[in-house]
């Protein structure tokens, strides 16, 4: 989970999925794709005819599917719910929620740890307040807090409800496995405020942070701690008696939420994960109490007699708050949407380690489909498969495609690099982003391809213009639409996944020229350490007369050959250390302070050296007797330890280590 590469890649392709606040360009683009001219060729592709959502054909897929994706991603087991108006129509689980006892996977009682599905809950418990009057959607958090959120603008409910509070990625003590670690939450939160990348209100960028503060907001109103509130109010009421927010689970369920597997799952289980802020990550649930929240949201907030939210809270939260374009899907009050086909799904994932999980309803329809999966190695394809798959087999629909015909200006404008809006740039974070940009360009045929997003299958997406600033995929249904500045230049990318969109990258921040950059540098390096190396073997080996340097020489060169060694031994040292961790690894915590204030005195240590290098550098230009060779050489060396010098600070190798 701790993987670089794999860490901001993932944002920054989700980031694809995202959308913006530009409503008359929404307008103006929606128009476009919604009435083609003579301008546009739009294809359309009939739909298949649709099976019959009955329990046995139901049953038959998910016994084709499930078992089929627990063996290629090596999964040990998975719980399904799926309902149909107030049927259940399928609860089962699948494989093993112990592989050790072979203990199977029960729909009614194994719980498994969903994750970022929290979110939903902590939204309800918020909106329960604001009925009651106790809370307000458009008023200033520190209103309701007993520290101060830092910034100049004030952050509202409703931004942390759209992921719009404008705060940086944060990372430290977010998930560990050792419960005397476990930070109240109050602590954690002042302990780990982040810095603001934009403006409240105004771009989307997905925060754990930001639903923290909401849940410590609903214990502070209500006066119950967030756990025992949502016992009391929401899992009580509808009788999901195998749900809980406590970490691990209290006695009497203490022993039914399944292990959580790696990516291999012949190595031992990961252990009981515990996320903070608990309100963003840290619930366990099972299938069957998952269909009961379900069914409350279907009825339009009450179940059995039992109402949770009213139906006028529930509208909110499910109506449009946040997009950029009318063609893509919006984030409601905490729920996001997914469109497939005419569905219109609308609930949120869930990842940890270990687990993945799905929750969404689709109210037309009267739908509810939920799994979660437990081992690391269904992070990838399993939940859009199934999703897909599902919706496809179901509720097919007829596949247009609206592009329009020929080449049009401007078109090259969108092409760039790009990197999540869920990112951080006052932290170690930062150089996390750096491994997940996105590159955006257009073949000979016109077609757009951002690298590194791809169809199930591993083949690249493609994308036609239908609209302006309106893109659509080769042969699919999402939509991409590029966002303008004030200037008229393209500055971010929003798609189907609305809490996070991808931003331009400025040309000295972008991969491509930072690695040149360091490539060179490293290659000044081994120049260097090449040529030392010789020197020496040549002087101690061959035992040859020939003095290592010419007299006079000595003093300044050894600086700048021992400066960019240094800096070779602990660049490599840190790329060493990075590379043990993989997608089974815990994201840092606490405990890594020590490494982060080691690393901040070694690179501490290789600055202040770069600073006397320029120096010699400078002295041995004002000596007219060395050759014009030797004193370029030596400036290669000091502007190299100049460039290894900014990027340990501007991309925050000299970190705060307490924040991350």
């Amino acid at each position: 989970m701790f993987r670089a590469a794999v860490f901001e890649r993932v944002l920054a392709l989700c980031a694809v999925l995202g959308f913006s606040p530009l409503a008359s360009s929404s307008r103006a683009a929606a128009a476009a794709a919604a009435a083609p001219d003579a301008h546009t060729s739009a294809a359309v592709h009939a739909a298949p005819a649709p099976h019959a959502l009955i329990k046995e054909d139901l049953e038959a897929f998910f016994d084709g599917i499930i078992p089929l994706q627990l063996e290629r991603s090596d999964v040990a087991g998975a719980t399904v719910l799926v309902m149909h108006g107030s049927e259940t129509l399928l609860q089962k689980g699948y494989g093993f929620s112990d592989l050790k006892n072979k203990q199977a996977v029960d729909p009614e009682s194994t719980m498994f740890r969903l994750a970022s599905i929290s979110k939903l809950f902590t939204w309800t418990a918020a909106m329960q307040l604001v009925e009651q009057g106790k809370l307000e959607l458009d008023a200033d958090i520190n209103r309701y807090l007993d520290f101060a959120i830092l910034g100049d603008k004030p952050i509202t409910l409703r931004n942390l409800m759209t992921h719009t509070t404008g705060f940086e990625e944060a990372a430290r003590d977010i998930l560990i496995t050792d419960p005397k670690k476990y930070l109240d939450l109050r602590e954690f939160l002042v302990q780990n405020q982040p810095h603001r990348l934009f403006a409240p209100g105004t771009v989307p960028g997905y925060s754990n942070y930001a639903v923290g503060l909401r849940s410590y907001i609903v214990q502070r109103v209500s006066g119950e701690r967030f756990e025992d509130y949502v016992a009391a109010h929401v899992f009580a009421p509808l009788g999901m008696t195998h749900s809980t927010f406590y970490q691990p689970p209290p006695k009497g369920l203490q022993d039914l939420p399944s292990q959580g597997y790696p990516s291999n799952t012949h190595d031992p289980a990961i252990g009981f994960e515990l996320f903070s802020p608990a309100g963003a990550g840290g619930i366990s649930s099972t299938a069957a109490d998952m269909g009961r929240f379900g069914q409350m949201l279907l009825n339009g907030g009450e179940l059995n007699g039992q109402r949770i939210l009213k139906p006028e809270s529930l509208a909110e939260m499910w109506k449009p708050q946040f997009r950029a374009n009318d063609q893509l899907p919006p984030i409601g009050l905490g729920f996001y949407q997914a469109w497939r086909n005419d569905l219109k799904w609308i609930g949120h994932q869930g990842d940890l380690v270990a687990f993945h999980s799905l929750f969404f309803a689709e109210p037309q329809q009267q739908l509810v489909l939920f799994i979660s999966y437990n081992s690391a190695g269904s992070a990838r394809k399993t939940r859009p498969e199934l999703l897909n798959a599902f919706s496809d087999r179901y509720f097919p629909s007829e596949l247009k495609q609206p592009f329009i015909a020929g080449a049009a200006s401007g078109l090259h404008d969108i092409e760039g690099t790009y990197q999540s809006t869920r990112r951080a740039d006052s932290t170690i974070l930062k150089l996390f982003a750096l491994f997940g940009q996105a590159h955006a360009k257009l073949d000979k045929e016109g077609v757009l391809r951002i690298d590194g997003s791809k169809d199930l299958r591993g083949h690249p997406f493609g994308w036609k213009p239908i609209g302006p600033d309106l893109w659509q995929q080769l042969d699919h249904q999402d939509k991409l639409f590029a966002i303008r500045a004030a200037d008229g230049r393209i500055e971010r990318l929003a798609g189907s996944f609305a809490p996070a969109q991808l931003q331009r990258v400025p040309w000295y921040d972008r991969d491509k020229f930072v690695f040149a950059m360091l490539g060179a540098c490293v290659l000044i390096g081994i120049s260097v350490l090449f040529n030392l190396l010789l020197r020496l073997a040549r002087r101690y080996v061959l035992r040859a007369t020939q003095p290592i340097a010419p007299s006079g020489r000595i003093a300044l060169s050894t600086l700048p050959k021992a400066t960019i060694v240094y800096w070779l031994l602990l660049l490599s040292s840190v790329t060493v250390f990075f590379s043990r961790f993989d997608d089974d690894s815990l994201p840092p915590s606490s405990s890594w302070d020590k490494v982060f204030l080691a690393g901040d005195g070694l690179f501490a240590i290789a600055v202040v050296l770069s600073a006397f290098v320029v120096l010699s550098a400078v002295r041995i230009w004002l000596r007219p007797t060395l050759s014009k060779i030797s004193q370029i050489k030596f400036t290669l060396v000091a502007l190299a330890c100049v460039y290894f010098s900014w990027c340990a600070i501007h991309w925050h190798l000299i970190t705060p280590i307490h924040r991350f």
